[in-house]
């Protein structure tokens, strides 16, 4: 305990840094824990589609989409979704929507417009369209 007392007090600079990495760090594990929108991975998401009639969208480009995408996956236009324009989507209001990006980052920010716009039930492939084919699911290609 000596040793960190006596750190703190010959790095004060570091000690900040620290600290604000470890409270942004709990900040950023909190968000999550209470957050509406969960971050799932390919496993839930199968189990999502198969046993909750759950929609896959994919956000990623037409091309990338077009050569390769999760199995029954939609294609949807990351512009008109950050415009919060869901039209076409209302009869998904009460099921499971699981949306794909590359990385996982965009699909967020939209996850949070989808559930703002009074969606129920948004899911993120954490990862994205990598974790899927990094635990070696099946995919489609294909317009």
């Amino acid at each position: 305990m000596e040793q960190y007392i006596e750190f703190l007090g010959r790095n004060p600079i570091l000690s900040i840094i620290w600290l604000v990495l470890a409270a942004m760090l709990v900040s950023s594990w909190l968000k999550g824990m209470f957050s509406k929108i969960r971050q799932i991975n390919p496993q839930q998401l199968t189990i999502l589609v198969n046993r909750q009639e759950g929609q896959v969208f994919d956000m990623r480009a037409v091309k990338e989409f077009n050569g390769s995408r999760i199995a029954g996956s939609e294609h949807m236009n990351v512009e008109k979704a950050k415009q919060n324009d869901f039209a076409g989507l209302e009869k998904f209001k009460t099921k499971p929507i699981i949306l794909v990006c590359n990385t996982g980052m965009t699909a967020s920010g939209i996850a949070s417009n989808m559930y703002k716009a009074g969606f129920e039930q948004v899911y993120v492939l954490s990862g994205g369209f990598g974790s899927w084919q990094t635990a070696g699911l099946p995919t489609a290609s294909g317009k």
